[in-house]
């Protein structure tokens, strides 16, 4: 299993280019950071692929080319110019963009192809769990603002999420207790460029979890059933073992 932990970082690793203060820059990451995922989800007998920066310094799951990114018509392509208020961010420029891409957005992809490979040559298969969390009440940039919103949702891909795989998820949250959509609010899951629609060995779902589950979503802090959350998404991951 490939755990893709994209959205958990709070790293800035520098600041050329904003046009906020920081203070506002916190706000920002504050309200997009999924925050605690790289505790809800961590297991260690998974390959983990983890950003080392916050989404707002450059996003790793956004399309590299901002011609096939639909967000990037937001300012909130791989590298955000915009605020999710439309309050302008961040000046890009072609020597800074490149510096970002080939410092940070490459690396990441380049070990996520690797973990899916090494994968795929010890087991002849690969599972990608995109593991991520979202608000209660919606994003301003949001596409989907229908309430109220589930407790969890997955993320499917018509080419790389086989029925099994969706059957064996939301029977898993039939069973659980909890509401679940089914991409919704939020659609997808990520594969890498190199195996994407190429290759059906390579399994991917991704995991949405509704924060107001485990924490204030208004201070940050874990609330008390943070523990039970974080054991109901490791039993997830034990159900759709493949």
């Amino acid at each position: 299993m490939i755990l893709h932990i994209p959205h958990a970082s709070k790293e800035i690793p520098f600041l050329d280019g904003y046009q906020l203060p920081l203070q506002q820059l916190q706000e920002e990451m504050h309200l997009l950071t999924d925050h605690y995922t790289d505790e809800l989800f961590r297991r260690e007998d998974a390959a983990i692929i983890q950003s080392p920066c916050s989404r707002i310094f450059c996003d790793m799951e956004r399309f590299e080319d901002d011609a096939h990114e639909p967000m990037s018509r937001f300012g909130m392509g791989v590298l955000y110019t915009s605020t999710d208020s439309d309050e302008h961010m961040r000046e890009v420029n072609e020597q800074l963009r490149e510096r970002l891409l080939e410092g940070y957005y490459r690396p990441h992809h380049r070990r996520f192809a690797s973990a899916v490979d090494a994968e795929l040559r010890a087991t002849g298969k690969a599972l990608i769990v995109d593991c991520h969390s979202y608000p209660n009440q919606p994003l301003q940039r949001d596409i989907e603002k229908r309430l109220p919103r589930p407790d969890f949702n997955i993320g499917t891909d018509s080419f790389h999420t086989s029925k099994a795989l969706i059957d064996r998820a939301t029977e898993f949250f039939g069973d659980s207790g909890y509401s679940l959509g089914v991409d919704w609010p939020y659609v997808g899951s990520i594969v890498p460029m190199a195996h994407y629609r190429k290759d059906q060995r390579v399994q991917s779902i991704m995991l949405e979890v509704n924060r107001r589950l485990y924490m204030d979503e208004r201070s940050g802090e874990k609330l008390p059933l943070f523990e039970s959350i974080r054991e109901v998404v490791q039993e997830f991951l034990r159900a759709i073992e493949i």
